[in-house]
């Protein structure tokens, strides 16, 4: 189940975000709105849910949430974006990454 996260997730939230993958959430972060979605199978449809509630396509990054270690990899296929600078899966930017995980950590952090 994807959820559209605002404020800080509740267990029962991340119980569910978890339900496709056991051991981690596939999140995309909106890093001008500071919110994020989680859940589901693929980075895509956490981002077309984003896209959906008015998030702009530059503003949204992938990454994988591990609740159980409350770490975050930031590797999807939709941070290819070689006109914004990212050439690989992996987010190349140390500002982003720290953006994307003060957000995250906001959001998801603790919760378990």
């Amino acid at each position: 189940m994807i959820h559209l996260i605002a404020h800080r997730a509740t267990p029962g939230q991340i119980r569910e975000m978890s339900e496709t993958y056991s051991f981690l959430i596939k999140i995309v972060v909106d890093i001008r709105r500071r919110i994020l979605a989680g859940g589901g199978e693929m980075h895509a449809d956490c981002e077309a849910a984003l896209l959906a509630a008015g998030s702009e396509q530059d503003d949204l990054w992938g990454a994988n949430w591990y609740p159980a270690e409350q770490q975050i990899e930031f590797e999807s296929l939709i941070n290819i974006r070689p006109r914004l600078g990212n050439r690989s899966i992996i987010i190349q930017s140390d500002d982003l990454r720290n953006k994307m995980a003060a957000i995250t950590h906001e959001l998801l952090g603790g919760v378990q």
